[in-house]
C-alpha cells in the first residue's frame, strides 16, 4: 500500500480516537483545536496528491490538455498550495522540451535553439507562483516537508530549463537551491522519497560538470556532488516516490545513455518501461529508438522512428510537429538523403 494511502488510514484512526475521547465527557482527552486542524489536513493533502498523480500520468502519456485540467482543479481546490502551479509549470517545461530539444541526439537535453518558445512566459509565471506559495506556507510552518519539496522542485524545473539551453552556471545556481530545499524536505520527513529526486539530480549534475566550471565552484559556493550517489538517489525516487517516478525514470535513462556512462542496456530498459506505461506519448518510442540505434540495433531503431513519423503525421496538437520533423530528418540521414 502506498504511503499516501496509509496517511488517509491514519487520519481516520485519529478522528475515531478524537470522537471517542471527546464524547466520553473527559475534557483532558480532547486535543486542542490546532491538533484537530492538523489531523484533518493530511486527508485534503492526500486527495490533492492523488489528483496530482493522475495528472502526471496524463502528462507522461502525452495528454497535455487533460493533465493541465487536473492541475488547475488542484489550484482551484486549494489556491494557496504550490502543488497545482508547480505541476502546470512542469507541463510547460515538457512543451518547451518537445519544441527545443535535440530529441535524436545522444545528449537529449541539448537545445537546438535558444529562441523563446510560446510556452516560456507561462512556465516562468507558474514556476514563480509555485515558489511564492511554498515560501508562504513555510513562513506559516504549514506542511513544511512537502512545501520544501515543492519549492525545491520548482527550482529544479528552472535548473532543467537552463541545462537544456546549456547555461551551465545558471543551472548550477538553481540546482543549488534544488539541493538545499530537497535536503530540508528530507530532514522534515525522511520518508518523503520524492525529494531524493532533486538531491540525486544535483549530485549527478555537479559531479559531471565540465572541468572549467568545477574550477569556478568556489565562486558560487557550490557544494560538491557524487555521480554514483546521484544515480542511486534518482533510482530511489523512481522506486519509492509517489509523484516523480516517471520523470525520475526518464532522467535516469538519459544519464545512463551519456557517452561517459554507456549503460545503454539499462537506459533502454528504463525508457521501454515508460513506453509501456504511457503508450500514447510518441516521445518514449522515439527515445527508445535512439538507444536501440546506439546499441547497434539499426532495424529496431529505424522501425520505431517510422512508427513515430506515422503516429505524428496528422497531429491533433502543434506540440508534436517538432518531434515528427526530427524523426523524419534522423531517418533521412540514416538513408543517406
Amino acid at each position: 500500500m502506498r504511503r499516501i494511502e496509509w496517511s488517509v488510514i491514519f487520519v481516520w484512526v485519529v478522528a475515531s480516537w478524537i470522537s471517542v475521547a471527546c464524547g466520553s465527557g473527559n475534557p483532558s482527552g480532547c486535543p486542542p483545536a490546532a491538533v484537530l486542524t492538523a489531523a484533518r489536513a493530511p486527508a485534503d493533502e492526500a486527495q490533492a496528491q492523488q489528483r496530482a498523480v493522475r495528472g502526471m500520468n496524463k502528462l507522461m502519456d502525452g495528454d497535455f490538455d487533460g493533465a493541465v485540467e487536473i492541475f488547475r482543479q488542484i489550484q482551484k481546490s486549494d489556491p494557496e498550495s504550490p502543488l497545482g502551479y508547480l505541476l502546470e509549470a512542469d507541463a510547460n517545461w515538457w512543451k518547451i522540451y518537445l519544441t527545443e530539444a535535440d530529441l535524436v541526439d545522444p545528449d537529449v537535453f541539448e537545445a537546438l535553439s535558444e529562441a523563446t518558445t510560446p510556452y516560456d512566459d507561462d512556465f516562468k509565471r507558474l514556476d514563480e507562483l509555485a515558489i511564492r506559495k511554498a515560501e508562504a506556507r513555510l513562513r506559516a510552518r504549514q506542511d513544511e516537508a512537502y512545501s520544501y519539496f515543492c519549492e525545491g522542485l520548482a527550482y529544479g524545473l528552472r535548473s532543467r530549463l537552463e541545462a537544456m539551453r546549456d547555461h551551465v552556471l545558471a543551472t548550477a545556481r538553481t540546482g543549488k537551491r534544488l539541493r538545499n530545499l530537497s535536503f530540508e524536505a528530507l530532514k522534515a520527513d525522511p520518508n518523503l522519497y520524492d525529494a531524493y529526486f532533486g538531491v540525486g539530480l544535483y549530485n549527478y549534475f555537479v559531479d559531471t560538470l565540465p572541468t572549467y566550471v568545477k574550477m569556478l565552484r568556489f565562486l558560487i559556493l557550490l557544494p560538491g556532488g557524487d555521480r554514483l550517489e546521484g544515480l542511486r538517489q534518482i533510482e530511489l525516487a523512481m522506486d519509492k516516490g509517489h509523484l516523480v517516478n516517471p520523470e525520475a525514470r526518464f532522467h535516469l535513462a538519459k544519464n545512463y545513455s551519456q557517452s561517459f556512462e554507456r549503460h545503454f542496456a539499462r537506459s533502454l530498459e528504463l525508457l521501454q518501461e515508460n513506453e509501456r506505461q504511457y503508450p500514447h506519448n510518441p516521445l518514449w518510442k522515439l527515445l527508445v529508438g535512439g538507444v536501440e540505434l546506439r546499441m547497434g540495433n539499426a532495424p529496431a531503431g529505424e522501425a520505431l522512428y517510422r512508427q513515430v513519423i506515422e503516429e505524428t503525421a496528422h497531429p491533433t496538437s502543434d506540440i508534436w510537429k517538432p518531434l515528427h520533423q526530427q524523426a523524419e530528418r534522423a531517418l533521412a540521414r540514416r538513408s543517406g538523403h
